[in-house]
């Protein structure tokens, strides 16, 4: 995708974004609320149209060949929009019609998506008799019906709990192993790291950054981080703002971010205080995104 513009009216919430993703690899588009995510999404499956911009998706120009792309992808939405007066077998069966498969082949498919969503003994259950983490495995497991080459997932794990993120992550990379392809948006910034090889930030409908996950925090962070919780955050604040090696400080509520090229001479300071919390760790892809997107809330 290339010079991508989507505007609602005086708004752009697309605004000359571009990028391309590999065939194999796991891309992330990562982005606040608002940022243009779900917007581009719907641009690059050709449910919306740019104002300018180009789209190719396995070769084919999006929106004009949008219908053909489609049968070759699979979409994992926010909502699991799963149809509550079906069984989840059948749920798989009406979906796979969608894509004009004949009963036999997908009947033939049904028991493998089952167990890879790790709901073979739901095969008869109603959608009303599933866990949210059930649901959302078989949302995955329905996109994959036709046996698409590219995985479309907005934000596929959230609302999980602990064990649900974990399974989902896991069966995203089986499809990686199998060569499939997915764009993946997600808030979760753990999620983006384990499972993505190159990302993109997006804000204001814009590319902030691009590179693979380990290669944005060398480049935008300094290497360490300290976390400092106190009531008193203004003066630990300026005792790290005053101590060598302490590159960036930056206060939230009663927490203290230090970010530093050498964290041992402020982690001798604080050892000083004997009962104060602090916490060395090294930076992550969400120090990153908060540096890039800033640390207000967005609706």
């Amino acid at each position: 995708m290339e010079g991508l513009v989507k505007t609602f009216g005086s708004h752009r919430a697309v605004d000359g974004l571009g990028f391309e993703v590999r065939a194999g690899e796991c891309f992330g588009l990562l982005g606040p609320n608002g940022a243009g995510k779900s917007t581009t999404l719907r641009l690059l499956i050709g449910l919306a149209r740019a104002e300018a911009g180009r789209i190719d998706l396995l070769g084919l120009s999006i929106p004009e060949r949008a219908r053909e792309a489609r049968a070759l992808i699979g979409v994992v939405p926010q909502a699991d929009a799963l149809d509550p007066d079906f069984t989840v077998a059948e749920n798989l069966m009406v979906f796979g019609r969608y894509f004009g498969l004949p009963s036999a082949l997908i009947a033939s498919r049904i028991p493998d998506l089952l167990a890879f969503a790790g709901l073979s003994g739901k095969r008869d259950a109603r959608i009303g008799e599933l866990s949210g983490g059930m649901k959302r495995r078989l949302t995955l497991a329905r996109a994959l019906v036709n046996d698409p080459q590219v995985l479309f997932l907005d934000e596929p794990t959230t609302g999980l709990d602990p064990q649900a993120r974990h399974l989902i992550w896991d069966r995203l990379k089986q499809l990686l192993r199998r060569g499939k392809t997915i764009l993946l948006t997600t808030h979760f910034m753990e999620e983006a790291q384990r499972l993505c090889d190159r990302l993109a930030i997006v804000d204001h409908g814009r590319l902030i950054a691009q590179a693979a996950p380990q290669a944005l925090i060398d480049e935008q962070i300094e290497p360490e981080v300290i976390e400092i919780v106190a009531e008193d955050a203004t003066r630990w604040a300026g005792l790290a703002q005053g101590t060598p090696g302490c590159a960036r400080v930056e206060s939230v509520g009663e927490t203290v971010f230090a970010y530093c090229t050498d964290p041992r001479p402020l982690s001798a300071a604080l050892a000083a205080h004997g009962g104060l919390r602090w916490l060395l760790r090294p930076a992550s892809l969400e120090d990153v995104f908060l540096k890039l997107t800033g640390r207000d809330l967005r609706d």
